[in-house]
């Protein structure tokens, strides 16, 4: 039995030494971080798990020097933060969780390149704007593409020190659907997706009937046949193919309709509800002949005014005709063409409505002077009148000119003229005159030499050259000369008369 006894305390205590035998040796555990993703680009969220930190304790969390967040351990000595992943270049990052300078924890995280696109969505011609970050610090030579297409062709991109950099481009002509946007020579990790729907644009956006407009198309189905443009809901072209990129082009001459908006929109057998367009019909007027003389009759068209209002033509600030609108806002009205400057004249129109042309019809002026007058009467160096003053009538040569002629008279005491040949100090100028002129009372010369110089002018006032100065004597004695003359005269015939009396009393 004492020998069964001490058997039986040797496994006793055996069995009590197995459990001990088991467990290890405890150990002092530090703080540890783990994220999640490992990888990213600039701007995702990452989420950051800690343990064994100080229960309570306010942790900083860094992605490389720049701090992100703070967060609290909890009773457990875990903590659980999210954090942004930062604008910096593509490569091996440090995230640090800091409680204090002696209780911290590291690891890393990957930072790739990625590209964001705004807007990510709409038609071909549409300007987007594409930023990509994580790019190399520095880095050169990017090329951006939006499928297969390079964009930008003349140039490539350059990244600031963070690896970022941002470019604007137009969609370039794509079938509708999706299209990945993405760089080379270094394809990135995380490209950008832009969806291409079917579009038109207009050019220009408004205009006048009979004018030619272009329609772009963009985002149809490649090579897609028997495209239709709609103005206001009815077809104006028809048979339109699109290219192997969706893309096609077609100008239309815009219908003879009233001035307001209407809608344009394009569709094919495969190609569905294309957003509309609206082009905004404005008044506009057409003449013939567009240039002439003064009085030349000359035919305005509008269109594109109020149905079936009345209507006025201006000839720069003169209202020439009136006229009425047929249903169709248009009209044609011929008027003469009032005296006027030469070169170009604006001709406008204006409805009821206040519709008005925003592009006037230019009508040219002719700028062809007349001839230049022969001087006729008083003949070159001829006196006239004796003492009195005299009105002297001015003959010279009538010229034409389809503009009509007016003329302009200069007389003057001295035969100097300026660089224009009209005298540089004239006595008297008259103008507008309409033919040969006799000088008033109050205009009447006195004795004297005079030179006197025609110029005739026509409606357009285009001036011909000045006639060559000539010249005449006005009386052939002053006044008072004549009136001396008559004195001695009547003195000697009175001395003459007395001597001969005498005389004869003498001998008698």
């Amino acid at each position: 039995m004492k020998l069964f006894h001490r058997l039986a305390i040797i496994i006793a205590l055996c069995l009590m030494a197995v459990p001990s035998l088991a467990l290890p040796a405890v150990a002092q555990v530090g703080p540890g971080i783990d994220v999640l993703p490992i990888t990213g680009v600039p701007g995702d969220a990452v989420t950051v798990t800690g343990s064994n930190f100080t229960a309570g304790a306010k942790v900083d969390i860094y992605f490389g020097t720049i701090w992100r967040a703070e967060a609290t351990v909890t009773t457990g000595s875990s903590f659980i933060a999210v954090i942004d992943v930062p604008n910096t270049y593509r490569g091996i990052h440090t995230i640090r969780a800091e409680e204090s300078a002696t209780i911290y924890a590291e690891t890393t995280f990957t930072v790739q390149s990625g590209l964001t696109v705004s807007p990510e969505e709409g038609q071909v011609g549409d300007t987007v704007t594409v930023v990509g970050r994580g790019y190399g610090q520095n880095e050169t030579g990017i090329q951006l593409f939006f499928g297969s297409q390079r964009v930008l062709e003349n140039a490539t991109i350059s990244a600031d020190a963070d690896g970022q950099w941002d470019r604007s481009f137009a969609v370039p002509p794509s079938v509708s659907g999706s299209h990945i946007i993405n760089t080379q020579p270094s394809v990135v990790p995380r490209h950008a997706i832009f969806t291409v729907g079917p579009g038109i644009r207009l050019n220009p956006t408004s205009g006048s009937p009979g004018q030619m407009i272009t329609v772009t198309g963009g985002g149809f189905v490649g090579g897609e046949r028997h495209i239709e443009i709609l103005f206001d809901g009815d077809e104006l072209e028809t048979g339109i193919e699109a290219g192997n990129r969706g893309q096609w082009e077609e100008s239309f001459e815009v219908p003879e309709m009233p001035a307001g908006q209407y809608t344009v929109t394009a569709e094919g057998h495969q190609t569905k509800d294309v957003p509309s367009l609206t082009f905004q019909i404005v008044p506009g007027i057409e003449i013939s002949p567009g240039g002439g003389h003064v009085g030349v009759n000359v035919t305005a068209t509008g269109r594109g005014f109020a149905a079936s209002s009345n209507v006025t033509v201006i000839y720069e600030e003169d209202e020439v005709a009136t006229t009425f609108t047929n249903e169709q806002g248009s009209f044609e009205v011929i008027f003469p063409v009032p005296a006027s400057r030469r070169g170009p004249r604006q001709v406008t129109a204006e409805d009821g409505q206040d519709n008005k042309t925003a592009d006037p019809a230019i009508f040219t002026m002719e700028s062809d002077p007349p001839d230049t007058p022969e001087l006729y009467s008083p003949i070159d160096g001829r006196r006239l009148g004796f003492t009195r003053k005299v009105r002297p009538t001015f003959e010279w040569e009538e010229v034409f000119d389809l503009s009509g002629v007016y003329y302009s008279l200069q007389i003057s005491t001295s035969a100097n003229v300026t660089a224009n040949r009209e005298f540089a100090d004239p006595i008297l100028t008259i103008e507008n005159l309409t033919g040969n002129y006799t000088l008033g009372q109050d205009d009447a010369l006195p004795h004297g030499t005079y030179y006197w110089i025609v110029q005739a002018v026509d409606g357009a006032e285009n001036k011909s050259g000045w006639s060559d100065p000539e010249s005449f004597r006005a009386g052939r004695l002053p006044l008072w000369a004549f009136i001396v003359i008559i004195v001695f005269a009547v003195l000697g015939a009175g001395g003459a008369g007395y001597y001969f009396s005498v005389k004869r009393r003498m001998y008698n």
